[in-house]
């Protein structure tokens, strides 16, 4: 592939996280599924945020947060998301750009508030999802700049934004464009909710072999095939994309592309703080090195690494130089 201006260009939700510690009683008596994300109006997002307490505001969204990591990791890249033209909407924009992540679509009136989710983090570092989508789920094709992704090797999709129709068919946009530039392109499921509500379309994209790198952790990969056990399911995954990475939490994580078979032990860790954004970061770590040419147990560690770095700390991007923490790997 001839050189492009980004490495990665990711499509995801923009969305400004406001996370707090509770307890599990807090949890059970709000009614939540602990660990997992509800989509919820801009009502409950007022009245859950009144009733947590102290937190702190960082900006979010899986897809940010992957190129985030990228970023961090010394790769190129950009990202689209939407924005209301509010307080949040200015604090994801600086934060964002300060990354140095290449980030230009205006924000709108009128479409609703920017993105937050509303994160609670229980003492055994679980992390439960609230999420009003405000904006994000506004997005249009016209966002989707064409010449981008093909200035690009690889487009990252966001699952999350896969569920509101006006994104999903902006991603669509951009994966045509992706496959008219020979740009690669990568998909992560997001949340077993994700696959319950769009299996059969979701099925039917990895069928038309739109998808070149598919990011699942086991419980998506589970419901997407419906399989009885681990490695049926990774076996029917593989059988439809080129290149599975399926993701264990503390059992590490495996990658499969044709008859080539990877897997690598999680990161040892000192103290495990909140597991927001693990995911996001492992496929930033993946994604580098798949954009650098690398083989899969290299950008699975790679992965390992960054995933380690964001579960030591309260929020999902990265707060220490993940290049510097991956040189062997890079061979810097």
């Amino acid at each position: 592939m001839t050189d492009r201006r980004f490495d990665v260009i990711a499509i995801g939700n923009a969305i400004v996280d406001v996370i707090a510690d509770a307890s599990d009683d807090f949890i059970a008596a709000q009614s939540m599924p602990k660990g997992a994300m509800r989509l919820i109006d801009e009502a409950e997002a007022k009245r859950l945020y009144d009733a947590m307490g102290p937190a702190r505001e960082e900006s979010g969204g899986s897809a940010a947060n992957t190129v985030a990591g990228l970023a961090s990791l010394g790769l190129r890249t950009a990202f689209i998301g939407q924005l209301g033209k509010d307080q949040l909407g200015e604090i994801f924009t600086h934060d964002i750009r300060s990354l140095g992540v290449a980030f230009d679509t205006p924000p709108m009136d009128g479409i609703g508030a920017t993105a937050r989710c509303l994160i609670l983090v229980t003492p055994d570092a679980q992390r439960t999802m609230n999420t009003f989508l405000g904006a994000a789920q506004m997005l249009g094709s016209d966002a989707v700049d064409e010449a981008l992704i093909a200035d690009s090797k690889i487009l990252y999709l966001e699952g999350y934004l896969w569920d509101p129709e006006a994104p999903r068919l902006a991603m669509r946009k951009a994966i045509a464009a992706a496959r008219s530039a020979g740009t690669k392109v990568a998909f992560t499921l997001s949340d077993s909710f994700v696959v319950d509500r769009h299996r059969d379309d979701l099925n039917a994209l990895f069928d038309a072999k739109a998808v070149n790198i598919l990011f699942a952790n086991e419980a998506e990969a589970m419901a997407l095939t419906g399989a009885a056990d681990f490695d049926s399911a990774i076996a029917a995954i593989a059988s439809r994309v080129p290149t599975a990475v399926i993701t264990r939490g503390e059992h590490g994580a495996v990658a499969v592309r044709g008859d080539e078979r990877a897997a690598v032990p999680a990161e040892p860790i000192e103290r495990l703080v909140d597991t927001t954004g693990a995911g996001d970061l492992f496929a930033a770590g993946f994604l580098s090195g798949q954009a650098l040419g690398l083989g899969l147990e290299a950008s699975l560690r790679l992965g390992a690494i960054a995933a380690a770095e964001a579960i030591q700390h309260y929020g999902a991007r990265p707060e220490t130089d993940l290049k510097a923490l991956a040189s062997a790997i890079l061979g810097e």
